[in-house]
Order: structure tokens, then sequence, then C-alpha cells
């Protein structure tokens, strides 16, 4: 399988397992979208609903692939994407912390561009 493909099914799976979590827990409150972009290489997870007349519309997550990486855009989960995606042998030099600022980036770990 190419990195590609590879990078983009560790992707679904793991905002799948993430919907599948939410959608069991008894304190649901919001429904929630999986979105999966494979032309353009966004995938989000997001709620969306109605609540006391008020919209919800919340990204939990977004990741993209660009450059042959995954840049984390958004993420608002308890153990981390970069952490899942380590967790699926993805190297550290393939994952960007894009919800940092790129000098921010560089006194991490992971990938800068």
């Amino acid at each position: 399988m190419d990195k590609l493909t590879n990078f983009r099914e560790i992707i679904k799976k793991i905002l799948t397992g993430c919907d599948d979590i939410a959608n069991r827990s008894s304190k649901k409150k919001y429904e929630t979208c999986l979105i999966f972009d494979e032309t353009h290489d966004h995938y989000l997870w997001m709620s969306v609903d109605w609540v006391n007349q008020k919209r919800i519309n919340n990204t939990h997550v977004h990741l993209r692939i660009k450059n042959n990486k995954i840049y984390i855009e958004e993420d608002w989960t308890e153990e981390g994407m970069a952490t899942e995606l380590l967790r699926e042998g993805v190297p550290k030099e393939d994952i960007v912390l894009a919800f940092h600022d790129p000098e921010t980036r560089k006194l991490t770990e992971f990938a800068v561009i």
C-alpha cells in the first residue's frame, strides 16, 4: 500500500473510532458527523445540532494530507491525534502540528512543514 492510501486509511480508522465511542456515550448531547474528502484530503469529525434554539457546529478534529504529511489543523480530543497517529505507526516526521505556528512547531519533535 502506498503512503497516501495508508494515511487515508489510518485517518479514517481513527476518526471512525472516535465517532463510535462518542455515539456509545450516555452523555452524548449532539449529533456527530464524519467528513472524509479524499479528493482534497480533508478529514473532519464534527458535532452539529440545535440546543435551546442555538445552532451548535463544533469541529473536534480536522486533519488533512499535504506534502505527503498529515497536518493536524484542529484537535480537541483528550489523547490527541498525534498520539493516535503514532500508535498507528505514522512517524513523527510525517505529522505536522498545524494548529501551532511554524516557529512553535520547530520546538516540537514533529515536522515543521
